[in-house]
């Protein structure tokens, strides 16, 4: 009986200890969330003021630039972050093949209404990727019939190859887009590190259907989405964010960041949540802190801090299917995008240099086809018939067998584009 009593008294005492616990948990919960109100009323009356002994003291802080000197870098233009888009006047987007809207708030029949808006497809490029990247924009406005607008991001030395090259374009087609050439910047004190971050551009993607088709994608955006990607992988099972990712990714398996739509105007007014400090943080503060806190861990660059971006901020993303960012991965062991199976490749979206080397044939068929073809000539057999005859000799890959995918929707905007100028003859 005595053993028991002592039993029983021990229960007790542990019992106590543990609601002792479970108030002084609420309590300092409670206290937090006190302090948090009041700093974010601080924050609100004192927008000129320093932030930075509200921060949290975890790794990746260090750079965090105040909020006045990243007004002032944004008012010179001196430099810009990772994301050189921020230098976009507010009232445009663009692609890199990143998409930016400054669409806002509109609705579908709104959109109808603007059909003669300009979309805005910003690109960024530098090294030998000069051709790479007129191929791509070429196979913009071959399908579009909606006016365009280049914004070109590149080193200062190809700056004069864009204008010499996009100005030989014959003039009917010289007056479908307008185009704005931008230096390619990084903050001074983080250069280096920005430079070798995965990959310094990239531009090895193809429209095949017209601009305007993936424009309209922002008509279905909810009031929260910021921007627009792609899952990294549908199949899970070879998918590299849920089986390697040694950081925080987007749902089950992680996004591309080959094909962006971008709103301009609400990514500059969102404040993002994060894992480094109890602030929401701009675009412009949270990409540093990002880059040092997960330098050592990220592998994808860009992508990787994108990733982790929208893994803590989800309700700002939208998720377009598959066939509007189509990659090697989604052909290379065999077909696994649904959409693409459905209704054809959308954006091809080279990425590995498969344009350029014998790896996927498939993929180098479609870019040396509409590299080489020249305007104003007819595109059906100019372009698609020599396109079906390469393909053709590609089936001994999987993607080769997969090539009818390529040219469904291309054959569809070669008909649209035709009947579309022989209306307007």
């Amino acid at each position: 009986m005595r053993c028991y009593f002592q039993a029983f008294l021990l229960c007790m005492v542990f019992t106590f200890l543990s609601l002792l616990y479970v108030f002084n948990q609420l309590a300092s919960t409670l206290e937090d969330r006190d302090d948090w109100n009041l700093k974010e009323q601080e924050i609100t009356d004192k927008r000129s003021h320093d932030y930075g002994h509200l921060l949290r003291k975890n790794p990746g802080l260090t750079g965090l630039p105040h909020r006045e000197e990243e007004l002032d870098r944004c008012k010179s233009l001196s430099v810009s972050y990772w994301n050189p888009y921020r230098r976009l006047p507010a009232d445009v987007c663009g692609v890199n093949c990143l998409l930016e809207s400054s669409l806002r708030e509109r609705s579908v029949s709104a959109l109808k209404e603007h059909s003669n808006e300009r979309s805005h497809l910003a690109v960024v490029a530098c090294g030998p990727r000069l051709e790479e990247t007129l191929t791509m924009l070429k196979s913009a406005v071959l399908l579009s019939k909606k006016p365009l607008h280049f914004y070109i991001f590149a080193e200062d030395d190809l700056h004069d190859h864009f204008r010499n090259a996009l100005d030989s374009w014959p003039r009917t087609v010289q007056t479908k887009f307008n185009f704005t050439i931008y230096p390619i910047t990084f903050p001074k004190e983080n250069v280096k590190e920005w430079k070798k971050l995965f990959k310094p551009c990239a531009s090895q993607r193809l429209f095949l259907p017209p601009v305007e088709d993936i424009w309209a994608l922002f008509a279905q955006f909810k009031s929260s989405h910021i921007a627009g990607m792609a899952p990294e992988h549908e199949e899970p099972r070879i998918g590299w964010y849920n089986r390697f990712a040694r950081h925080p990714y987007y749902g089950k398996t992680g996004i591309n960041s080959g094909v962006m739509l971008m709103n301009m105007t609400r990514l500059r007014e969102k404040s993002f949540k994060n894992d480094m400090t109890i602030l929401a943080l701009k675009w412009e503060e949270i990409l540093m802190p990002l880059l040092q806190k997960y330098k050592l861990n990220i592998t994808w660059g860009d992508q990787d801090l994108l990733n982790i971006i929208f893994h803590h901020n989800p309700e700002s993303l939208y998720v377009f299917p598959c066939q509007w960012n189509y990659r090697p991965d989604h052909c290379i062991y065999g077909s696994n995008c649904q959409q693409a199976d459905q209704e054809g490749v959308f954006i091809l979206h080279g990425n590995r240099g498969v344009y350029h080397d014998d790896k996927q044939p498939a993929f180098r068929a479609v870019y040396e086809a509409i590299q080489k073809y020249t305007f104003g000539e007819d595109m059906e057999t100019s372009l698609l018939q020599p396109l079906e005859a390469s393909l053709q000799a590609t089936t001994n890959t999987y993607c080769g067998r997969a090539s009818h995918l390529f040219t469904k929707k291309l054959k569809q905007s070669i008909m649209s584009v035709q009947q579309d100028a022989a209306r307007k003859r």
